[in-house]
């Protein structure tokens, strides 16, 4: 499994399709400010808008853009602002709901704003088809359409992500360590062996570095050091794995790399506020917070 996948596989994202703005004379949309963990997005498949956000300077969307706020804050949209009078304006909007504790950890590694430009670009044909067909199906009247948009909507975060991670000037956290080449062997190390007791010098070597050097770009990169970053790998692959009942509490401390059940649910505890049969327990999803 590639390096994203595997990302996303360990924080879970739901996506929803909200709403169909369709039109051509310009108006305002308000966006109310979202609790953490649901990150609103908005694709223009034809016409523009402005974005207004607090503390930032407008900015113009276009056609073939695609916006999302991790954050969540409060924004306003013109729509149909910045083209020309008379041209259609249709944006679909909706949100990313990150649904776990664990996943602030995925949060805390993107922007305030992700804007991805796909105007003018054969190398995301793929992510303008999808658009497309999320249009098509939204105001399609056809059996199984809300089936169609969900399994769609799914795939938009990913494609997102991979054409932000190409397009982007500044890559921070975890997207930082998986862009740079050098650096990807030990995070790709660390999702796909958690369980391993990883030595600083065990890792410099995957990366063809030696120790204080991989130590000091890995920082740089991800903000945090190896064993902080491969802790909160730990507890969120743990998370995953509790949502299966039939696994013991114990084994998923072991296969996470916990020689006991009880260091497991003291770092458990530490890192999500709960234990883990609390966790379990509490429906698994009602966590807001990051990762401390």
């Amino acid at each position: 499994m590639d390096v994203l996948s595997h990302l996303l596989s360990l924080y879970p994202v739901r996506t929803a399709l909200d709403t169909r703005c369709r039109g051509a004379v310009a108006w305002n949309m308000e966006h109310v400010a979202q609790p953490y963990g649901t990150a609103p997005y908005h694709l223009v498949v034809q016409g523009g808008a402005v974005l207004l956000l607090d503390g930032r300077p407008p900015v113009q969307l276009r056609s073939g853009d695609m916006l999302v706020l991790p954050r969540g804050q409060a924004h306003g949209l013109q729509i149909g602002a910045g083209v020309p009078d008379g041209t259609p304006t249709d944006i679909l909007c909706g949100q990313f709901h990150f649904g776990t504790a664990a996943n602030g950890n995925l949060i805390g590694s993107l922007p305030d704003v992700m804007l991805v430009r796909t105007a003018d670009s054969n190398e995301f044909g793929g992510l303008q088809a999808l658009m497309h067909l999320l249009r098509d199906e939204a105001g399609a009247v056809q059996p199984g359409v809300t089936a169609v948009v969900s399994h769609l909507a799914s795939a938009l975060l990913a494609l997102i992500l991979r054409a932000w991670l190409k397009q982007a000037d500044t890559i921070p956290g975890l997207f930082a360590l998986l862009a740079d080449q050098r650096l990807a062997p030990a995070l790709q190390a660390m999702l796909t062996a958690p369980e391993r007791d990883w030595s600083l010098e065990q890792f410099a070597q995957l990366c063809n570095m030696s120790r204080s050097t991989f130590l000091r770009a890995f920082r740089k990169a991800a903000g945090a050091t190896p064993g902080d970053l491969l802790m909160r790998v730990r507890m969120a692959q743990a998370a995953q794995w509790l949502k299966q009942a039939h696994r013991g509490v114990g084994d998923i401390g072991a296969a996470v790399g916990y020689q006991s059940e009880a260091a497991f649910n003291r770092a458990f505890k530490r890192h999500t506020g709960k234990g883990p049969g609390q966790y379990r327990r509490d429906g698994l999803y009602d966590g807001d917070a990051p990762l401390q």
